[in-house]
């Protein structure tokens, strides 16, 4: 509230000297070209509301568990005019110069893949904070071999365009990096709040029109994946949902160049579409151009939904039912994600690699499955420490070591010591997590079956007492052997 009423009172009273202050703020950001930082970006955003320059954004923070076509308290007061930058809301990144060093910083280096024994492209959801090129250092200074990304904010529907340096910026760093095939390394990912499955006229066009942008952007930026959440039914029939995606995806398809629209399985609660394959294989069955809608496999997502990956069986009969019922031609990326959550809980918690309930074999399952080498396989693992101070900050490094991590799994003997060692050590890192979470899907489960008994009806007890005296009396008659007329 405190952040709604400044902004207010901002707005009522601009100034000359202010709205001056900020073109010098973003005039001197623009030519430093070392990115911005939060407050600088803010500065940038608050001044395109007024005069529609292209600016790029500041990247909000990602969150799986954010709930399509909702919003956060006071989430577009980056996109109104104000006379000077809005004091930085409590959020998971770190701010400022701090921010800009630890991006800039390489933390490991990649792994040619052609050293290793299977061509898995390993790397992780990374910030495009400043601008979408920055995507690309990011990932690299982590040891990237693949990257997912937002390609504008996603936590609001006003959304500025790419600055028109943005495409030549992005393809000049993908050469300067090495990233010589995007088509099978980048993996942008979609607004939290799109869901083309909305029946709402209005709302349906507003998600769409989204997702179009999107896609347009890639287009420019020479991307060949989109990664999408399916969305939710709002409690209508799953078929009618499906078709809904289906008829956008084939719209959309028509308007763009070439992009891929990767569905993403979801976890399995509420109405949430994608928890069960048969539900992304029906919206394919939907899409015309088959050869432009493709699926992402989220291994907590499949893990929550009841899809089993911890032992060579589980992970063969999971990718069999899923090559069955969609098809391996349509797996086009993977998000690697260990559950904080136990099976079938259909709840979605990510955690760090080997840490979760599905545990490092299940990742070992993964990346020695040569059928999937050559497409992006992705970390959305929590990065979030605690500091000497005791505030939470991104800590990249634990990116950087999971990457490293997974490539050690390819070819490694899961029965040897090494891996055996490796396997308690994590298990132990994130055995209090699992207990926490654990005791609350019991106390739910437990919670969800008293909902669940069937309640007494008035009189009920009554009855039952009548009933009990008459079988004593029945068992009285037959114990003395009369016969019962």
């Amino acid at each position: 509230m405190a952040r709604q009423s400044t902004r207010k009172a901002a707005q009522s009273k601009p100034t000359a000297e202010a709205t001056v202050k900020v073109e010098k703020k973003v005039v001197a950001t623009k030519v430093a070209k070392s990115g911005a930082t939060v407050v600088e970006s803010k500065v940038e955003v608050n001044k395109r509301a007024v005069t529609k320059r292209k600016v790029d954004y500041n990247e909000d923070d990602d969150d799986e568990n954010a709930e399509p076509d909702t919003t956060e308290e006071g989430e577009q007061v980056d996109d109104e005019p104000t006379t000077k930058p809005a004091p930085p809301k409590k959020r998971k990144t770190t701010t400022s110069s701090s921010k800009k060093t630890d991006d800039n910083m390489p933390l490991a280096s990649r792994t040619p893949l052609n050293t290793l024994k299977l061509a898995m492209k390993i790397g992780a959801h990374v910030s495009a904070a400043g601008g979408v090129q920055n995507s690309i250092t990011n990932a690299s200074n982590i040891g990237a071999n693949a990257f997912a990304l937002f390609l504008k904010p996603h936590r609001t529907w006003n959304y500025p365009p790419f600055s028109p340096d943005s495409p030549s910026l992005f393809s000049s760093l993908l050469k300067t990096h090495a990233y010589t095939n995007p088509s099978t390394t980048i993996l942008p990912h979609a607004s939290y709040l799109i869901n083309l499955a909305q029946p709402d006229k209005a709302k349906a066009t507003q998600a769409y029109t989204s997702f179009l942008d999107d896609l347009q952007r890639c287009d420019a930026l020479g991307i060949s994946l989109y990664n999408f959440h399916p969305g939710s039914t709002g409690g209508l029939p799953m078929p009618e949902a499906c078709a809904r995606i289906a008829s956008h995806l084939n719209k959309a398809h028509k308007a763009t160049k070439s992009v891929v629209t990767v569905l993403e399985n979801m976890c399995g609660s509420g109405n949430i579409i994608g928890s069960a394959f048969s539900d992304l294989a029906t919206i394919i069955s939907f899409v015309d151009d088959k050869s432009r809608v493709g699926v992402c496999i989220d291994t907590c997502h499949a893990f929550a939904a009841g899809y089993d990956l911890r032992t060579p069986e589980a992970y063969a009969k999971t990718i069999d039912e899923f090559d069955k019922v969609v098809g391996l031609k349509y797996l086009k990326a993977f998000h690697l994600n260990d559950s904080k959550a136990p099976f079938d809980s259909h709840r979605d918690l990510h955690e760090n690699i080997g840490q979760g309930f599905l545990g490092l074999r299940a990742f070992h399952n993964v990346v020695n499955d040569e059928r999937l080498q050559n497409i992006p396989m992705v970390l959305e693992t929590p990065i979030e420490v605690k500091g000497p101070d005791g505030k939470k900050k991104e800590d990249k490094q634990i990116w950087a070591d999971e990457i490293k991590l997974l490539e050690s799994l390819i070819g490694m003997d899961p029965d040897s010591q090494k891996f055996k060692d490796l396997e308690v050590e994590l298990q132990k890192k994130g055995a209090a997590e699992r207990t926490r979470v654990q005791e609350q899907v019991d106390k739910k489960a437990e919670k969800d079956a008293k909902k669940a008994a069937p309640k007494k009806k008035k009189g009920a007890a009554a009855a039952t007492k009548k009933k009990k005296k008459k079988d004593e009396e029945e068992e009285a008659c037959d114990s003395c052997g009369e016969e019962s007329g």
